[in-house]
């Protein structure tokens, strides 16, 4: 079952078939076919509106607004093997714009509302890792050769295959650990759960143990704002409660003057909500097509396809989780959790970690974000249209697109993480071998902040588990060699050091 706030709409008892007297492009009279746009994105058939979708697609984008500040704080962060760095401008001019193309791209051949950007595990893998032993060119070339590995798999059917060889209880338990991994990002991301930086705790509530910020206060009035209009059902209810939310952190910035937390410990901690004095900025897009393959000759053939490995096993199963995620959440998966159109999400997932490279704004994949959307009613490609027009626009608007604070955003990640946790009552808790592998995809996921590494805890221990518990032939031959290969993942380093 979907969850109330985010269940399709319901359809016409004349099977979808709208009241004439409505105006909205998407519908349909009992005579009349419904419009092309309607019959393209399958509009009325998911239970959706246009004005639903236009919604769902708004939300997503401010929801992930951050990415065009935050891609380009952790990439500008790394100095590469020859001390050489990104700009931040370029960074943010290519972040809004691979994330504007992958966006439509995706919504109009995969017709699903799952938005991309730069996926922030591994742009903060290249950053922080990768750049130390090769230059930032060849950095992207390895994510270009990622997307590439990517696409051929979901081209053959391999990456379909192992799709399908998930057990519904994991998908399940994958659902249900992107939702908790939302929230957390959500509540760490306010201010509201910080690091202690002690052994016991790691982390705490606020500063001392204390809600005892202005951000932080405010995260908490929009997330219950934004949580009353959810549960009254007002349509719109995320986008108003940002948009409220927004407000009265504007307020609260005009009247305290808090600034960001890099200059005062009690700031904003990404975006000032402030009016810019400039609203219209020219993008600067001179990265695109600075990538280049020579890491294989500055390291060596094995310590690159190392590098390339974590690149592929980290793009591959964030995706998969997400999307799997996303579409149970929007109610288009099947009882086997697949969805329409798969092979084609899987292939242009892969492209966006090719355009990603390309580009130098790091892999793009589909964003949990998406899921605020989906909470406020898009169950189509035609919000990604939205939302993809809109990371376009961010381009010249960059100055705009730092107004909505990450404490306010964060609000609505915390209200579609509760959301999505709703997925874990369907789960079978009475077979510890079920109930373990899904335990440890639920936790790892969050409290490693990977959705790669929750799936990989948890495949290795539905493997294990399940066939020391007389249930070997249950298990597909193909999630045990996945579960192999999670094993080499989870010990790369110690590979890679055995290599190099």
């Amino acid at each position: 079952m979907i969850p109330a706030a985010t269940r399709p709409l319901s359809l016409h008892p004349d099977e979808g078939a709208c009241h004439a007297h409505r105006k909205d492009p998407c519908v349909s009279t009992g005579t009349t076919a419904p419009s092309r746009l309607d019959r393209f994105f399958e509009i009325t058939k998911r239970g959706s509106s246009v004005g639903a979708e236009v919604r769902g697609g708004v939300v997503t984008f401010v929801a992930m607004a951050y990415i065009v500040v935050l891609n380009p704080i952790i990439l500008s962060s790394g100095a590469d093997v020859t001390g050489a760095t990104l700009d931040f401008a370029q960074l943010s001019a290519v972040t809004a714009l691979t994330s504007g193309v992958m966006t439509i791209l995706f919504g109009v051949i995969a017709r699903l509302p799952f938005a991309f950007a730069a996926g922030l595990g591994i742009n903060s893998f290249l950053a922080f890792s990768v750049v130390g032993q090769v230059t930032w060119a060849e950095a992207m070339g390895l994510v270009v050769v990622n997307g590439l590995i990517i696409v051929l798999l979901s081209a053959t059917g391999l990456r379909r295959m192992i799709f399908d060889a998930v057990p519904m209880q994991l998908k399940i338990s994958i659902t249900v650990g992107i939702g908790l991994f939302i929230a957390f990002i959500g509540f760490v991301n306010s201010g509201f759960v910080t690091a202690t930086g002690q052994a016991s705790p790691p982390v705490g509530l606020g500063v001392g143990g204390s809600v005892a910020t202005g951000p932080t206060i405010v995260f908490v009035v929009t997330l219950l704002i934004t949580g009353i209009l959810v549960a009254r059902k007002v349509k719109g209810g995320l986008l108003i409660g940002i948009l409220a939310g927004t407000i009265i952190a504007m307020i609260v910035e005009a009247i305290f003057h808090l600034g960001s937390s890099a200059d005062n410990p009690g700031g904003w901690s990404l975006a000032v909500p402030t009016l810019p004095s400039s609203i219209v900025a020219v993008p600067d897009l001179g990265l695109i097509g600075q990538f280049s393959f020579g890491s294989f000759g500055r390291i060596g053939i094995l310590a690159s396809l190392m590098l390339v490995f974590t690149l592929v096993f980290t793009n591959f199963f964030d995706a998969m989780g997400t999307m799997t995620g996303l579409s149970k959440e929007a109610g288009v998966a099947d009882k086997d959790g697949t969805f329409p159109r798969l092979k084609s999400a899987l292939i242009v997932e892969g492209v966006g970690a090719v355009v990603g490279g390309a580009t130098s704004g790091s892999s793009n994949t589909v964003f949990v974000e998406s899921g605020a959307g989906i909470g406020e009613g898009a169950r189509t490609g035609f919000a990604n249209l939205i939302t993809g027009v809109l990371f376009l626009l961010a381009m010249f608007f960059t100055p705009l697109t730092s107004i909505v604070p990450s404490e306010v955003a964060a609000a609505a990640l915390v209200i579609v993480g509760c959301l999505m946790m709703a997925q874990i009552r369907e789960i079978d808790w009475s077979d510890v071998s079920v109930t373990l592998p899904v335990f440890l995809t639920v936790t790892v996921m969050p409290l490693t902040y990977s959705i790669a590494n929750g799936i990989g805890a948890g495949f290795i221990a539905w493997v294990i588990v399940r066939s020391l518990s007389g249930k070997a032939r249950q298990i597909s031959p193909l999630l045990w060699i996945v579960a192999a290969g999670f094993v080499v993942y989870f010990a790369r380093g110690p590979i890679e050091a055995l290599v190099g």
